[in-house]
Protein backbone atom coordinates (compact mmCIF):
# COMPACT_ATOMS: atom_id res chain seq x y z
CA UNK A 1 0.00 0.00 0.00
CA UNK A 2 1.52 3.36 -0.99
CA UNK A 3 2.11 6.14 1.50
CA UNK A 4 0.98 9.60 0.44
CA UNK A 5 2.85 12.55 1.94
CA UNK A 6 0.44 14.89 3.72
CA UNK A 7 2.93 17.27 5.37
CA UNK A 8 6.60 18.25 5.35
CA UNK A 9 7.88 20.13 8.41
CA UNK A 10 11.33 21.43 9.23
CA UNK A 11 12.73 20.54 12.64
CA UNK A 12 15.15 22.56 14.72
CA UNK A 13 18.19 20.66 13.41
CA UNK A 14 17.94 21.58 9.73
CA UNK A 15 16.15 18.37 8.79
CA UNK A 16 12.73 17.73 7.28
CA UNK A 17 10.10 15.52 8.92
CA UNK A 18 7.82 13.73 6.45
CA UNK A 19 4.28 12.71 7.52
CA UNK A 20 1.92 10.39 5.64
CA UNK A 21 -1.86 10.48 5.38
CA UNK A 22 -3.52 9.02 8.46
CA UNK A 23 -0.22 8.47 10.27
CA UNK A 24 0.85 10.21 13.46
CA UNK A 25 4.47 8.99 13.40
CA UNK A 26 6.83 10.43 10.76
CA UNK A 27 7.47 8.38 7.66
CA UNK A 28 10.96 9.82 7.27
CA UNK A 29 13.37 12.39 8.69
CA UNK A 30 15.73 13.61 5.96
CA UNK A 31 18.19 16.34 5.11
CA UNK A 32 17.43 18.84 2.36
CA UNK A 33 19.48 17.14 -0.34
CA UNK A 34 17.57 13.86 0.14
CA UNK A 35 14.29 15.77 0.20
CA UNK A 36 15.02 17.43 -3.14
CA UNK A 37 16.60 14.40 -4.82
CA UNK A 38 13.52 12.25 -4.17
CA UNK A 39 10.98 15.11 -4.51
CA UNK A 40 9.50 14.44 -1.11
CA UNK A 41 6.78 17.07 -1.29
CA UNK A 42 3.16 17.11 -0.19
CA UNK A 43 1.10 14.73 -2.34
CA UNK A 44 4.02 12.49 -3.39
CA UNK A 45 3.30 8.77 -3.06
CA UNK A 46 5.90 6.26 -1.92
CA UNK A 47 5.70 2.48 -1.94
CA UNK A 48 7.37 0.32 0.71
CA UNK A 49 10.49 -0.29 -1.38
CA UNK A 50 10.98 3.42 -2.04
CA UNK A 51 10.39 4.21 1.61
CA UNK A 52 13.01 1.69 2.71
CA UNK A 53 15.56 2.95 0.17
CA UNK A 54 15.07 6.61 1.11
CA UNK A 55 15.23 5.70 4.80
CA UNK A 56 18.56 3.93 4.26
CA UNK A 57 19.91 6.88 2.30
CA UNK A 58 18.76 9.34 4.96
CA UNK A 59 20.45 7.25 7.66
CA UNK A 60 23.70 7.19 5.68
CA UNK A 61 23.48 10.95 5.20
CA UNK A 62 23.05 11.44 8.93
CA UNK A 63 26.09 9.24 9.63
CA UNK A 64 28.08 11.12 7.01
CA UNK A 65 27.19 14.46 8.61
CA UNK A 66 28.12 13.23 12.09
CA UNK A 67 31.46 11.88 10.86
CA UNK A 68 32.24 15.05 8.91
CA UNK A 69 31.49 17.20 11.95
CA UNK A 70 33.80 15.00 14.03
CA UNK A 71 36.59 15.43 11.48
CA UNK A 72 36.03 19.16 11.67
CA UNK A 73 36.92 19.08 15.35
CA UNK A 74 40.10 17.01 14.94
CA UNK A 75 41.69 14.54 12.56
CA UNK A 76 40.76 10.90 13.04
CA UNK A 77 41.58 7.55 11.49
CA UNK A 78 38.94 5.44 9.78
CA UNK A 79 38.92 3.06 12.77
CA UNK A 80 38.40 5.94 15.20
CA UNK A 81 35.53 7.32 13.15
CA UNK A 82 33.93 3.88 12.88
CA UNK A 83 34.03 3.54 16.67
CA UNK A 84 32.61 7.04 17.05
CA UNK A 85 29.68 6.27 14.74
CA UNK A 86 29.10 2.95 16.50
CA UNK A 87 28.81 4.76 19.84
CA UNK A 88 26.31 7.11 18.17
CA UNK A 89 24.18 4.08 17.35
CA UNK A 90 24.76 3.79 13.59
CA UNK A 91 24.78 0.24 12.18
CA UNK A 92 28.04 -1.04 10.70
CA UNK A 93 26.83 -0.99 7.08
CA UNK A 94 25.51 2.55 7.41
CA UNK A 95 28.82 3.69 8.93
CA UNK A 96 30.79 1.94 6.19
CA UNK A 97 28.84 3.72 3.46
CA UNK A 98 29.40 7.09 5.15
CA UNK A 99 33.12 6.46 5.65
CA UNK A 100 33.56 5.24 2.08
CA UNK A 101 31.99 8.49 0.88
CA UNK A 102 34.30 10.57 3.07
CA UNK A 103 37.29 8.67 1.67
CA UNK A 104 36.15 9.22 -1.92
CA UNK A 105 35.75 12.93 -1.27
CA UNK A 106 39.22 13.18 0.28
CA UNK A 107 38.11 14.02 3.82
CA UNK A 108 39.25 10.68 5.25
CA UNK A 109 42.75 9.48 4.36
CA UNK A 110 44.63 7.19 6.73
CA UNK A 111 47.89 7.54 4.80
CA UNK A 112 47.81 11.32 5.08
CA UNK A 113 46.82 11.08 8.74
CA UNK A 114 49.70 8.69 9.47
CA UNK A 115 52.31 10.95 7.85
CA UNK A 116 51.14 14.04 9.73
CA UNK A 117 50.76 12.17 13.02
CA UNK A 118 54.30 10.78 12.73
CA UNK A 119 55.77 14.18 11.88
CA UNK A 120 54.09 15.94 14.81
CA UNK A 121 54.99 13.20 17.29
CA UNK A 122 58.62 13.21 16.18
CA UNK A 123 59.00 17.00 16.17
CA UNK A 124 56.98 18.08 19.18
CA UNK A 125 56.51 15.13 21.52
CA UNK A 126 60.04 13.64 21.72
CA UNK A 127 58.91 10.29 20.36
CA UNK A 128 60.98 7.95 18.21
CA UNK A 129 59.89 5.88 15.27
CA UNK A 130 59.32 2.66 17.20
CA UNK A 131 56.83 4.23 19.60
CA UNK A 132 55.16 6.26 16.84
CA UNK A 133 54.64 3.13 14.78
CA UNK A 134 53.01 1.36 17.75
CA UNK A 135 50.71 4.32 18.30
CA UNK A 136 49.68 4.35 14.65
CA UNK A 137 48.84 0.64 14.75
CA UNK A 138 46.71 1.15 17.86
CA UNK A 139 44.79 3.85 16.01
CA UNK A 140 43.89 1.39 13.28
CA UNK A 141 46.45 2.43 10.69
CA UNK A 142 47.54 -0.54 8.59
CA UNK A 143 51.08 -1.85 8.93
CA UNK A 144 51.90 -0.78 5.39
CA UNK A 145 50.67 2.77 5.95
CA UNK A 146 52.41 2.98 9.33
CA UNK A 147 55.71 1.78 7.84
CA UNK A 148 55.40 4.29 4.99
CA UNK A 149 54.80 7.11 7.47
CA UNK A 150 57.86 6.06 9.48
CA UNK A 151 60.01 5.95 6.34
CA UNK A 152 58.85 9.47 5.57
CA UNK A 153 60.25 10.82 8.85
CA UNK A 154 63.27 13.10 8.61
CA UNK A 155 66.14 11.28 10.41
CA UNK A 156 67.76 14.59 11.34
CA UNK A 157 64.56 15.85 12.96
CA UNK A 158 64.32 12.63 14.95
CA UNK A 159 67.95 12.81 16.01
CA UNK A 160 67.64 16.45 17.05
CA UNK A 161 64.52 15.74 19.13
CA UNK A 162 66.22 12.80 20.87
CA UNK A 163 69.23 14.93 21.77
CA UNK A 164 66.96 17.65 23.14
CA UNK A 165 65.03 15.09 25.18
CA UNK A 166 68.27 13.65 26.55
CA UNK A 167 69.63 17.07 27.51
CA UNK A 168 66.44 17.83 29.42
CA UNK A 169 66.37 14.46 31.19
CA UNK A 170 70.05 14.15 32.13
CA UNK A 171 70.15 16.68 35.05
CA UNK A 172 67.29 14.91 36.86
CA UNK A 173 68.96 11.49 36.88
CA UNK A 174 70.65 10.32 40.07
CA UNK A 175 73.35 7.74 40.82
CA UNK A 176 76.79 6.85 39.55
CA UNK A 177 77.71 7.94 36.07
CA UNK A 178 77.13 4.51 34.50
CA UNK A 179 73.76 4.24 36.24
CA UNK A 180 72.76 7.65 34.94
CA UNK A 181 73.75 6.79 31.37
CA UNK A 182 71.88 3.49 31.59
CA UNK A 183 68.77 5.22 32.92
CA UNK A 184 68.98 7.81 30.17
CA UNK A 185 69.31 5.15 27.50
CA UNK A 186 66.34 3.27 28.92
CA UNK A 187 64.30 6.48 28.96
CA UNK A 188 65.09 7.11 25.29
CA UNK A 189 64.28 3.53 24.31
CA UNK A 190 60.89 3.89 25.99
CA UNK A 191 60.36 7.01 23.88
CA UNK A 192 60.78 4.78 20.83
CA UNK A 193 64.23 5.78 19.59
CA UNK A 194 66.49 3.28 17.87
CA UNK A 195 69.89 2.22 19.20
CA UNK A 196 72.01 4.48 17.01
CA UNK A 197 69.89 7.53 17.89
CA UNK A 198 69.95 6.65 21.60
CA UNK A 199 73.73 6.30 21.52
CA UNK A 200 74.20 9.71 19.94
CA UNK A 201 71.71 11.40 22.28
CA UNK A 202 73.34 9.90 25.39
CA UNK A 203 76.76 11.08 24.23
CA UNK A 204 75.36 14.57 23.63
CA UNK A 205 73.93 14.73 27.16
CA UNK A 206 76.61 12.87 29.13
CA UNK A 207 79.69 13.98 27.23
CA UNK A 208 82.73 12.01 26.12
CA UNK A 209 82.61 9.76 29.18
CA UNK A 210 79.42 8.17 27.80
CA UNK A 211 81.58 6.13 25.42
CA UNK A 212 83.03 4.29 28.44
CA UNK A 213 79.56 2.98 29.32
CA UNK A 214 78.85 1.53 25.89
CA UNK A 215 80.49 -1.76 26.75
CA UNK A 216 77.67 -2.43 29.21
CA UNK A 217 75.58 -3.61 26.27
CA UNK A 218 72.44 -1.54 26.79
CA UNK A 219 72.60 -0.03 23.29
CA UNK A 220 70.80 -1.79 20.49
CA UNK A 221 70.81 -1.35 16.74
Amino acid sequence: MPHKIRAVERDGKGRYVIYGDGEDEPLLVVHEDVLIRHRLFKGTELDEEQLAEIGREAHEQEAYGAALASLGRRSRTRKELALYLSRRGFPEQVSKAALDRLAREGYLDDSRYAREFARVRAEGYYKGRNLIRSELLRKGISRGEADAAIRNLDPETERRAAVEAALKKWPSLRGEFRDRTRKLAQFLYRRGYTGSVVREAVRAAAGDRAADAEDDGFYGD
